[in-house]
Parts: structure tokens; C-alpha cells; sequence
């Protein structure tokens, strides 16, 4: 790339310095935006070559504000946050870091999952509150032979279920449409051939799909009622796929016995979310994808994408790849 010394980088939030420190020993001029409002980055924007996105929203707008704008690169795996259309309308390859956080979640699936099962929250409290007696009702459960359902099986759900046989000895239903059953039975579960197989017969369900139109709302009231009163629903996907209304009644009312979110329909939550008071369930803060490991490889992962376009590479984890062609360098 010639002359790059003057291709500035649009960075909407704050990211782990190995990013950073990759883009600026490539010689580019990274900045980073004072705020996140849409405002801001339409003004900013406006003679970047590169924008690295995290969780901010970039619409339309802001996409076509950036006059210079090449490549548009996402910390993360999910994309929702980003209008395809008007970046795909002008011809920018969005990218997002799909090897980066897969181990993360994965792992922090099973935390959620560990920590319903092995009542984790409750014990510690009544521990530290002198609760001893606790022990004694045997309400934790095992998750050696359960009956785990995975919904949606790309390299998430892919390796949720590959570890739910190989460490807990579970038995794997995969409700995943666009997967082969072949794929699905060499990791050692079984292809579901609609959800419903799943909700009546899983004793955990994890979700792993990304927020498109025909996954919003994909669990609502009438799939609640189908599952086991004994089930636990752990969401590590996105809120938006869950009605958080109707699981909350369900938590509520012993529909389902609890749930281990790190996604909500709004994020952050309001102080009087109804889930904050619920005994059966585990939260986290959108962390799954955030620890010290999963976070250099996004913040690495999307800056060499933000390189490769720049300098004439066809980069990894292109989204919209029938822009390549046409993409000018």
C-alpha cells in the first residue's frame, strides 16, 4: 500500500491495545471516537479508510458518511449492530471475528450451565450466611447423560457440543437446519428435525444462532410450555432471540426450573429488570466472548481484516462476500 501513512482508522470504542498496536506498527492513524452516538461517528467517519467496530450501532448514516470509508470490521461475531444493506450498497466488505471468541463462549456456556445445575449462586449465599443445612435438600443435579439440545451449530454450538459429550458424557440434540446431518453426527449428537424435538425432550437448551428476522422470538410462550419443568435454557446467542417476557413468567411459574443468561433484550438491562429478583436464574453482562484470551484475538483479528483490505488481501470473515470483486484498493 503506498503512501498509507495518511489512511486514518476509526475505532467506535475502546479495545485491547494488541489491536491497536498492530494497526499502528502498520503505519496507519488509528483514533479512537470520543462517543459512540451516531452523530459522532458520521462526523468522524468522514475521512476514515477503516472502521473497527465493537458493540456501537453504525447505520446507514454513519456508513455513508464515510466518503473514504473501505472496509468495516467487527469485534465480535454478531453483526446485527451494523446495516448490511448500506454498506453492502456501497460496495464495503464487512468482516467480523469469527475464529476469535468460538473457545470463550463455548466455555462460558458451560459455566452457565454448571452453575444452574450445581445450584453454584444459592450454595455460595447460604454458605457465606450461615445456610449449612442446604446441603441437605439435594436439589443440584447431575449433567452426566442429560439430555443437552443445541440450537443452531456453527463454531459455537459446534464446539458446545463436541465438549457436552467428550466432558460430561451428554447426550446431543442439534436442532440446525443449514447443517448436514453428517456434521452434526460426527461431533457426536443427532439431528433434531424441528425444535419442538428438542424443547420436549432436552433437559438444558443452548442457544447459538445469530439475530436475523426469522430468529427473533424463536423461544417465546408457546415453546416455554413445551419444555420440561425440569429444563434449564441457557442463552449465550443473542436476547433478542428469547421473548423475555414470556421466559420470565416461565421462570416465574415453574414452567421451566431456570436459565443462564449473558444476553438480554436490552443491554444493559434497566435496574428493575424482573429477571434481577429471580432466584432460578445466572446472569452475566455480555460477557461470554470477554476474557483477556477471547478479547486480544478480536481486537487483533479485526484489525489484520482492516489490513488485509487495505493492502489488497481478501480478508477472513467476510459476510458479504459478493462485494470482493469490486472492492477497489
Amino acid at each position: 500500500m503506498k503512501e498509507k501513512d495518511w489512511l486514518k482508522i476509526l475505532i467506535t470504542e475502546p479495545m485491547h491495545e494488541a489491536g491497536l498496536k498492530l494497526l499502528t506498527e502498520k503505519g496507519y492513524e488509528v483514533r479512537i471516537a470520543p462517543n459512540a452516538s451516531e452523530a459522532t461517528l458520521a462526523r468522524e467517519v468522514k475521512d476514515a479508510s477503516g472502521l473497527l467496530v465493537r458493540t456501537a450501532s453504525v447505520p446507514a448514516g454513519v456508513i455513508m458518511a464515510g466518503r473514504m470509508l473501505k472496509v468495516i470490521a467487527r469485534h465480535g461475531v454478531g453483526y446485527d449492530n451494523i446495516d448490511m444493506a448500506a454498506a453492502t450498497s456501497r460496495g464495503i466488505p464487512v468482516c467480523i471475528t469469527h475464529r476469535a471468541n468460538a473457545e470463550s463462549v463455548a466455555e462460558h456456556t458451560f459455566a452457565l450451565m454448571l452453575a444452574l445445575a450445581k445450584r453454584i449462586v444459592p450454595y455460595d449465599c447460604a454458605t457465606r450466611n450461615e445456610g449449612w443445612e442446604i446441603r441437605n435438600t439435594y436439589s443440584a443435579v447431575d449433567l452426566n447423560g442429560k439430555v443437552l439440545g443445541v440450537v443452531g451449530m456453527g463454531r459455537i454450538g459446534t464446539l458446545v457440543c463436541k465438549k457436552a459429550v467428550a466432558a460430561f458424557n451428554m447426550k446431543v440434540l442439534v436442532f440446525s437446519p443449514r447443517t448436514p446431518r453428517e456434521m452434526i453426527e460426527s461431533v457426536g449428537g443427532r439431528q433434531a428435525l424441528a425444535i419442538s424435538d428438542i424443547l420436549r425432550n432436552a433437559d438444558f437448551i443452548s442457544l447459538h444462532m445469530p439475530l436475523r428476522q426469522e430468529t427473533k422470538g424463536l423461544i417465546g410462550e408457546s415453546e416455554f410450555r413445551m419444555m420440561k419443568p425440569s429444563a434449564f435454557l441457557i442463552n449465550c446467542a443473542r436476547g433478542l432471540v428469547v421473548d423475555e417476557v414470556a421466559m420470565i413468567k416461565a421462570l416465574r411459574n415453574g414452567t421451566i426450573a431456570g436459565a443462564g443468561l449473558d444476553v438480554f433484550d436490552r443491554e444493559p438491562p434497566r435496574a428493575d429488570n424482573p429477571l434481577f429478583e429471580l432466584p432460578n436464574v445466572v446472569l452475566s453482562p455480555h460477557s461470554a466472548g470477554l476474557t483477556i484470551d477471547g478479547v486480544i484475538r478480536m481486537a487483533t483479528q479485526a484489525a489484520q481484516a482492516i489490513v488485509d483490505v487495505l493492502e489488497g488481501r481478501r480478508p477472513e470473515g467476510i459476510v458479504n462476500p459478493e462485494v470482493w470483486p469490486y472492492v477497489k484498493n
